[in-house]
């Protein structure tokens, strides 16, 4: 996941700038490192970027500023604030500014890789929750409860489009049957595994249009939706 993951990272210290570009770069991340905030503001309005991570003290435009710039054209994509800085007032004002999330240096890069991956995924979930999405020939709009094919409109229950909704988010892997269970009836007792396994075939028949979807039984495990 993290190879798609495009950062832009503004850190004036250079030592700790260069080790933290340098590390999430090994890790698969892309990572565009800028040393003051009036070039970080010059490298967001020419790039694209999944996620900004801010220094607060910085010079020509400090990390709080910056973000409220951002904020008036973006208010989506998540800003991370690194900062030596601790007083409980620092934090309120940098989630006040927009800021999704606060770490306090010194910290684990384990840590900052976590938090990452969590602030890229809750945006990505907002974002699949409000917009049709490509499920091989198909087009999946959650709200709408509606698959489209060609000009055909097939129609979902609200079930079967929550269950589509959870395959999608983690298409090509294996989801856990206890997990599905769970989140969409509650529990995972037998009858309500029979009743997934309902839904499971009927969602198989809606995508058999096309050939390359499947969604592949596990056994022991779960299932998988392959696109």
């Amino acid at each position: 996941m993290s190879k798609s993951i495009k950062i832009l990272l503004a850190e004036d210290e250079l030592s700790l700038g260069k080790i933290i570009a340098e590390s999430l770069t090994y890790r698969g991340f892309e990572v565009m490192h800028c040393f003051d905030g009036k070039d970080a503001l010059e490298k967001y309005n020419t790039n694209q970027f999944d996620i900004l991570i801010l220094d607060v003290m910085m010079p020509n435009l400090d990390g709080f500023t910056l973000a409220k710039k951002i904020r008036e054209t973006n208010t989506s994509i998540p800003i991370l604030f690194l900062t030596a800085k601790s007083q409980t007032i620092d934090v309120i004002e940098g989630f006040n500014v927009g800021g999704n999330d606060y770490l306090k240096k010194p910290f684990a890069m384990e840590e900052l890789v976590v938090r990452i991956q969590s602030l890229v995924n809750a945006k990505k979930t907002t974002t699949l929750e409000n917009n049709e999405v490509d499920i091989g020939l198909y087009s999946f709009n959650r709200k709408k409860q509606r698959l489209y094919y060609n000009n055909a409109i097939i129609n979902l229950t609200s079930r079967e489009s929550d269950l589509l909704y959870q395959l999608f988010l983690h298409k090509n892997n294996v989801l856990d049957k206890d997990y599905i269970l769970n989140k969409l009836w509650g529990d995972n007792d037998f009858f309500k595994a029979r009743s997934l396994d309902v839904f499971i075939s009927k969602l198989r028949k809606k995508l058999s249009k096309d050939n390359q979807i499947q969604i592949i039984n596990t056994r022991g495990f779960g299932y998988k939706l392959v696109c």
